[in-house]
């Protein structure tokens, strides 16, 4: 993941507590996995030793990517955002000028995603398709399932 990783002041705390976790009590567990895999007798012949430690390579990864996320992250207060526009944190009320049918979802990076909270990441096609639009705008957003237009109604943080 490179690049700029805005979030929020909670979600950075979120993955901070997460690493920590990580790093702490994950680590120790694997270690005592690997530890009594080890114990039973040969390593080469040992499917129990062979899946603590690809565990172990799986967990060392995940903390990398959650150290970059952290590393990267900036974080962003809503007394900053301009709601003359679609950003980050915006919450944008949208009709579908297909079906009528009228949404509101709040922008957010792909670590906070969350779409039964509403939440939908600026990297997602929606997402994508609406930054930087203005109330009245209209996006064309190409979605898996095809083209779909949004009429931009409201925006708030």
């Amino acid at each position: 993941m490179s690049g700029v990783n805005y979030v929020t002041k909670e979600t950075l705390e979120q993955m901070r507590d997460e690493l920590t976790q990580l790093k702490t009590k994950g680590r120790a567990e694997i270690a005592r996995a690997i530890s009594e895999a080890r114990e039973k007798g040969d390593l080469k012949e040992n499917a129990e030793y062979d899946a603590a430690k690809e565990a172990q390579g799986l967990h060392e990864a995940k903390i990398a990517v959650l150290e970059n996320a952290i590393a990267t992250a900036r974080v962003v207060e809503a007394d900053s955002i301009d709601t003359s526009k679609v950003s980050i944190l915006c919450k944008v009320t949208i009709t579908n000028l297909a079906n009528k049918k009228t949404t509101t979802y709040q922008l957010v990076s792909e670590k906070e995603a969350d779409l039964k909270l509403g939440k939908i990441s600026v990297t997602s096609p929606i997402g994508k398709g609406l930054l930087g639009k203005k109330v009245g705008d209209e996006a064309d957003v190409v979605a898996p399932n095809g083209k779909i237009r949004f009429k931009i109604d409201h925006i708030t943080v």
